[in-house]
């Protein structure tokens, strides 16, 4: 899910469509065309983070207002390219709250305190990138859930089951959930199992006498 950025859409317990943007938003535009009138939901597969868009007018005028949204407008990924010219950097200012001492040492690197930060993000991420991935996928399952399964029976054991990584204990949990449910969050927990399998060290091969 990180090299194509995903989006999950769901009318009640149905699923929707699960693709690219566009793909994404233009399944949505037609379900809502051909008469839906409930509440969709839509998802970032990598965060588990609910989006709203606006859905009037045509599917272009959809796509089109891609241009001005608040999340994809900076060149979140999955965003339409720009044009020739320069390219935005999609720098968003956020609060951070920290020690004396640490924004002491943050004024003394080059480039500044933004810059600082950036860097120790980036070198945090090369690190050990699939580990973080891993939590970042078990987070959006957590997420996904919590909209979607928060009164569904055993939501709670579930949740504690995905989080101690107890895969087995936790299908056991959702095997009675709506399927479209059950099926997409089983998708988020088997990546999660997938990038932490990928980052555990393998065991040494024993020495031939």
């Amino acid at each position: 899910m990180e090299d194509e950025r995903t989006y999950t859409a769901f009318r009640g317990n149905q699923l929707i469509v699960s693709g690219d943007l566009h793909a994404m938003l233009l399944a949505t535009k037609a379900c809502m065309d051909h008469g839906e009138t409930g509440p969709i939901l839509i998802f970032d597969d990598r965060t588990g983070r609910q989006i709203d868009f606006d859905f009037r007018g045509t599917p272009s005028d959809v796509l089109a207002r891609l241009a001005s949204h608040p999340l994809f407008a900076a060149g979140e990924p999955g965003a339409p390219r720009p044009g020739p010219g320069r390219p935005r950097l999609g720098v968003v200012s956020r609060e951070v709250s920290l020690l004396p001492r640490h924004w002491e040492w943050l004024e003394e690197q080059p480039q500044g305190i933004s810059g600082a930060l950036r860097r120790l993000v980036e070198e945090a991420r090369k690190r050990e990138p699939d580990r973080e991935r891993a939590r970042i996928a078990r987070e959006a399952a957590g997420k996904f859930m919590w909209a979607m399964a928060g009164n569904l029976p055993g939501f709670e054991e579930a949740s504690r089951a995905l989080f101690a990584r107890d895969t087995g204990r936790f299908e056991e949990l959702i095997r009675d959930w709506p399927e479209d449910i059950r099926a997409h969050v089983s998708r988020l927990v088997q990546e999660s199992v997938r990038l932490d399998t990928s980052c555990t060290p393998s065991a040494p091969r024993p020495v031939e006498p």
